[in-house]
């Protein structure tokens, strides 16, 4: 041990740390960096130093405690560099994304949260309308979410406002909300209001309008932002901004586009959001995995066999993988099974074999990152004809395979 000191958790903690590091070894890669995080303002720091920040899991250090398991800072720090120094080759040196890269992944992570959080608030909305406002429910169909619904309810949240509303009124407003049939509609709400209903609570129909009001209109921000979200994203895999529903950009900007965004976009199965996702949790350095099953294990599809004396088992899971992306390529299967028909007939035959779903589903994606990490590495868009050609050749000789 050469010095152990302590900082505080402030810009000139850390900008203390950077120093002192640099007086002790001039070439910054040589100092290595165990975090029990690989996210935040401190990472992105020590990285831009060129430091070499190895990330591991709080699990890692926790087995390699003393028997009393005791939590201890000082102890923890002890055992983060002997694992720098024993088990260097074993551990992951972060790679930093690029500038794009790192704008993709963060909007992406934040648009599947917003999708959470939009799943839940419809969900919220359409239980406070079954207990105050059931005649919505029938005005809206099974599109409770669409736009023109969801600015009725902020502007009426309740059945004694909108049963007040003018017909012609509510006919201006569908026309203005951009529905198609604005008379239908209007129509339709009439006859909603006319319908037979169970009493509501006067006191909870006044309390419930605020609420509805509230979340109606949470949605439609919501919905606006995941909107420009999906355009932004579609920019950082194209280059430039997309004309219709064109997937791949005629004049694109390679400064201005993830490295390999045409590539994920040529993919059956994989939209701007879906993508994007994939994309952004990979980085833009595929070298980082030297084959595909480091990209299969960092997405957690491959799976891990055990074995104990006479006892082998496979375990299809891993519980310690990029989950952001295990999630993402696990949607990207699902979503592959009516674009793609290689992909079905695979599917079809886990199935058969007695797999489940979700295991079938898995086994798909992981064929499907090993794809993905060829094509990525050689530069080359996905082609169906070609990989059923290969699929072809590989069984009809399987030893050379």
């Amino acid at each position: 041990m050469i010095e152990q000191f302590r900082i505080d958790h402030t810009a000139a903690g850390v900008n203390r740390l950077v120093a002192r590091c640099l007086e002790l070894e001039t070439d910054p890669a040589d100092v290595r960096v165990v975090l029990e995080t690989r996210h935040g303002l401190l990472v992105e720091t020590l990285a831009d130093a060129g430091f070499t920040v190895l990330p591991v899991n709080p699990d890692v250090v926790a087995r390699r405690r003393g028997p009393a398991k005791k939590k201890d800072d000082a102890e923890d720090a002890r055992i983060c560099c002997l694992l720098a120094l024993d088990q260097f080759l074993e551990l992951r040196k972060l790679i930093p994304h690029g500038e794009l890269a790192g704008e993709l992944r963060t909007i992406a992570r934040d648009d599947e949260r917003a999708a959470r959080d939009e799943r839940r608030l419809l969900n919220r909305l359409r239980a406070d309308l079954l207990a105050t406002f059931p005649a919505a429910l029938a005005i809206a169909g099974g599109n409770l979410g669409s736009p023109v619904m969801l600015k009725l309810l902020s502007r009426w949240p309740g059945h004694d406002e909108l049963a007040a509303a003018d017909p012609h009124d509510i006919a201006a407003f569908a026309r203005a909300a951009s529905h198609g049939w604005p008379d239908r509609f209007a129509a339709r709400v009439a006859d909603a209001l006319a319908a037979d209903r169970l009493p509501v609570k006067d006191y909870l129909a006044r309390a419930k309008t605020g609420t509805i009001a509230l979340t109606a209109t949470q949605l439609l921000a919501i919905r606006d932002q995941r909107r420009a979200w999906e355009r932004r994203m579609a920019e950082l895999l194209l280059g430039t901004a997309r004309r219709g529903h064109a997937t791949q950009a005629k004049e694109p900007d390679p400064g201005k586009a993830v490295p390999g965004g045409d590539i994920y976009l040529s993919f059956p199965g994989l939209g701007d959001r879906l993508a994007a996702r994939i994309a952004g949790e990979i980085g833009d350095d595929i070298t980082q995995f030297a084959t595909p099953n480091g990209l299969q294990c960092y997405g957690g599809t491959a799976p891990v066999t055990r074995r104990s004396g006479r006892s082998e088992f496979v375990v299809a899971r891993r519980l310690a993988h990029n989950h952001y992306l295990g999630a993402a390529v696990h949607q990207w299967a699902f979503c592959s099974l009516s674009r793609s028909a290689w992909a079905r007939e695979f599917y079809d035959g886990k199935i058969a074999a007695g797999k489940s779903h979700h295991s079938a589903l898995r086994a798909l994606a992981n064929r499907w990152l090993e794809i993905l990490w060829h094509c990525l590495v050689k530069r080359i868009r996905y082609d169906e004809t070609i990989h059923i050609r290969n699929r072809q050749q590989a069984h009809q000789h399987p030893s050379a395979a």
